[in-house]
Formats: C-alpha cells, sequence, structure tokens
C-alpha cells in the first residue's frame, strides 16, 4: 500500500515510522524550507542535508517523482520540496494522510485517494477526509474519529511536566533566526537561547532544549522558534515523542479501518 503523507514534521514523522514498519510504502511532502522546531526527530531535515535518519529508518529528499521512485525502492521514504503536494497527482496514491497541522484544511479533498485521513482540528470526517484522528493530549489522543471533527484548536500548547506556554521558545522579532544552543542542551530559566539580529529569545524554565528552528531560516517576531522539555531527558530529543507515536497509531487504525473491503492490501 502507498500512502502520500503531506506534511513531514515530527508528529509526521511519528506517522511514518509507525506506517514504514507496518509495511506500508510512505512518500512524503513538506515545504521549500521547512519549520519543523523538532527537526532531530522530523523527516523534513532530510530537505536541508539530503538525508535524515529517525530511529533508524532513512529519509532522503527527492527531487521530483522518478528519484522519490528510486528512493522507495531503496526501502528508503522520499520526502519532496512540494508544498501543494502535486505528487498526489502524478502517482497514484492508495491512501493519503493531511499531516500538516495547520488548524485547517489547506487543500485536502475526501476524493484525493480511496482513504483519506486527516490530523487534529480543521477537518471533518465524511467531508473533507474519511476520518480525523485526535491529536490533543489527553483521554482521547489518538482516537480515530469517523463521524465528526477533533477537539477545537485552544492555541495553548499541552502540558508537559506541569508546563504549557512557557516550553515554547519564541521569535523575538522579524527576521532571520540564529539559534543560540543545540538540541538536547540543558539551559536554565532566563538563559539566552536564540536571536534575531539584537533582539534575543530567553528560556522561560530550566530544562532541555527538545526543539530549535534551522539556523539562517526567516521568522517573523512570536512565531514558534523552539521547545524546552522540564523533564530532563536529553534522550527525548532524539526519539518519537509519545504523542506522535499515539497519533501514528490512531493513524494506521484509520488505514486498516477505511481500506476494508477496497483492496488496497496487495502493495
Amino acid at each position: 500500500m502507498l500512502v502520500l503523507i503531506k506534511g513531514a514534521g515530527d508528529l509526521a514523522t511519528g506517522v511514518a515510522a509507525r506506517l514504514y514498519r507496518a509495511g506500508f510504502r510512505v512518500v512524503m511532502t513538506d515545504l521549500p524550507q521547512p519549520t519543523a522546531v523538532r527537526r532531530s526527530v522530523a523527516f523534513s531535515q532530510c530537505i536541508y542535508d539530503g538525508a535524515t535518519q529517525v530511529e533508524g529508518i532513512t529519509a532522503r529528499r527527492a527531487d521530483g517523482p522518478e528519484q522519490a521512485d528510486r528512493i522507495l525502492a531503496a526501502g528508503e521514504v522520499p520526502v519532496l520540496a512540494d508544498p501543494a503536494a502535486d505528487i498526489g497527482r502524478m502517482r497514484a496514491f492508495d491512501a493519503v494522510v493531511d499531516a500538516i497541522l495547520a488548524k485547517r484544511n489547506t487543500g485536502t479533498s475526501l476524493t484525493d485517494a480511496p482513504v483519506v485521513l486527516a490530523l487534529g482540528p480543521g477537518f471533518t470526517a465524511g467531508i473533507d477526509c474519511h476520518g480525523v484522528v485526535e491529536t490533543k493530549r489527553g483521554h482521547d489522543l489518538g482516537r480515530l474519529i469517523t463521524q465528526g471533527a477533533a477537539i477545537p484548536n485552544t492555541g495553548v500548547p499541552g502540558d508537559v511536566g506541569g508546563y504549557t506556554v512557557e516550553r515554547i521558545i519564541r521569535a523575538p522579532a522579524d527576521g532571520v533566526f540564529t539559534p543560540l544552543v543545540e538540541i538536547g542542551r540543558r539551559v536554565t530559566q532566563g538563559e539566552a537561547v536564540a536571536r534575531v539580529g539584537d533582539a534575543v529569545a530567553r528560556a522561560q524554565l530550566t530544562g532541555v532544549v527538545r526543539g530549535m528552528l534551522q539556523a539562517g531560516l526567516p521568522v517573523r517576531r512570536g512565531m514558534k522558534a523552539g521547545d524546552i522539555d522540564p523533564r530532563c531527558e536529553a534522550r527525548h530529543c532524539f526519539t518519537i515523542s509519545d504523542k506522535a507515536r499515539a497519533v501514528g497509531g490512531g493513524v494506521l487504525e484509520g488505514l486498516l479501518y477505511f481500506g476494508r473491503g477496497k483492496s488496497l492490501w496487495n502493495g
């Protein structure tokens, strides 16, 4: 079964890893300059670096459909700089998963593939897609929704170690982003962690830097630019999160549930 995943950030990568290990062939798309904060566990990083590995799975940048085919044949995950997911019109996919997490539908349709799934708010099962997977932390995280929509976006990050908004590093100004610390490094509250020109962003809590935007990326003031984990477990920075695994499980369930009777399991 060939699956197109729109988006290649950390949640999308958690989905891709679960599908890859279950025997699905996966193609991913993202922006020409991806904005994933958790770059150490995002397949989108290969758009910058050419190739990247997450938990033993290799993703490689593909410059077109033919190169994507060769990467698939090598047992790897191709990622295209293709924000409109045009490859979906050039290849016949058995399923499409919208993992952009834009909190709204940016162009996914129920007719894009035999099975169409979407992550989080902005979609309604049966209208935009066949199924929606809940992305909000809590009792329903990873639940496959077959009728209706996910919990609306609250604008408040999930609680990790008792912290919510304090975990987020935000760009202090418009301009070019420069990280001052590396992912996996422990920082203390008040420490300078990034800058844009002369404006500095400081840690709002003590913890380990779990994510940070790519150096040199153009940013807007207030844009999410990093993430600090108060649990201070450095290995969490380099492995797929519990949230991404749960969401990946919901997508796997959705492919099996909606794929029944559609003869999608022979390749």
